[in-house]
């Protein structure tokens, strides 16, 4: 499996998938009579998993959410799960690169049955094995606990200091911290906006590009 581990985020990281949860997100607030909410802003709200996003959602269009709104969510987003997303430019060819210098792993705060359908309906599942891609409502808690991302590094074998990993938001920075493992904050996803810029050390590590982790 190699002597590094490169372990991604998902939504914001691997692939861009902000319009189709904007969009299941917006079809919710609507059939409850609230306005539609802009896309960028409900982007800024992905990370904690679609239970917090739903309640963001619900909060920021002043309407009080229905007793199934996160069950609602969920059946209108897996319907739409690849409408619009797919994986962000040159991210493939980062990780067909990647593959033969590193093991890959994804952690995510989504669930793992619309994880896996996004990784198989793009062609990206092959860069992962089954066991080394971990959703937010498997056996450990979700991010920013380092659980799952302990677990990763214990499944792989590798010292924390050769593992990496890639995520474009604060939940993903914390968890990095709260496991002793680095970071790489990709600057091109839509969870990196509003990032604290206080919270990096000289020492953290920033992509603007899949392709720029080529070079790390």
């Amino acid at each position: 499996m190699g002597t590094r581990l490169i372990v991604f985020d998902l939504d914001g990281t691997l692939v861009d998938s902000r319009r189709d949860i904007a969009d299941a997100a917006n079809a919710l607030l609507e059939s409850c009579g609230a306005p539609p909410l802009p896309e960028d802003r409900i982007g800024r709200m992905v990370g904690d998993g679609a239970a917090t996003l739903v309640a963001r959602a619900f909060e920021a269009s002043g309407v009080a959410p229905p007793p199934d709104a996160l069950k609602r969510f969920t059946a209108v987003y897996r319907g739409r799960l690849l409408a619009h997303t797919r994986p962000y430019d040159g991210m493939v060819e980062a990780l067909e690169a990647l593959a033969g210098r590193a093991a890959l792993a994804v952690l995510t705060n989504k669930p793992l049955a619309p994880t896996r359908a996004i990784l198989e309906g793009l062609d990206l599942a092959r860069f992962f094995a089954e066991d080394a891609v971990l959703g937010g409502d498997g056996a450990f808690p979700r991010k920013p606990d380092p659980a799952g991302l302990k677990h990763i590094q214990t499944r792989a074998n590798v010292p924390a200091a050769a593992c990496l990993l890639v995520g474009d938001s604060v939940i993903d920075f914390r968890t990095a911290r709260a496991a002793g493992i680095p970071i790489c904050l990709a600057r091109y996803g839509f969870g990196f906006e509003g990032f604290p810029a206080d919270l990096l050390a000289p020492s953290d590590r920033t992509i603007d590009r899949p392709a720029d982790l080529l070079q790390l």
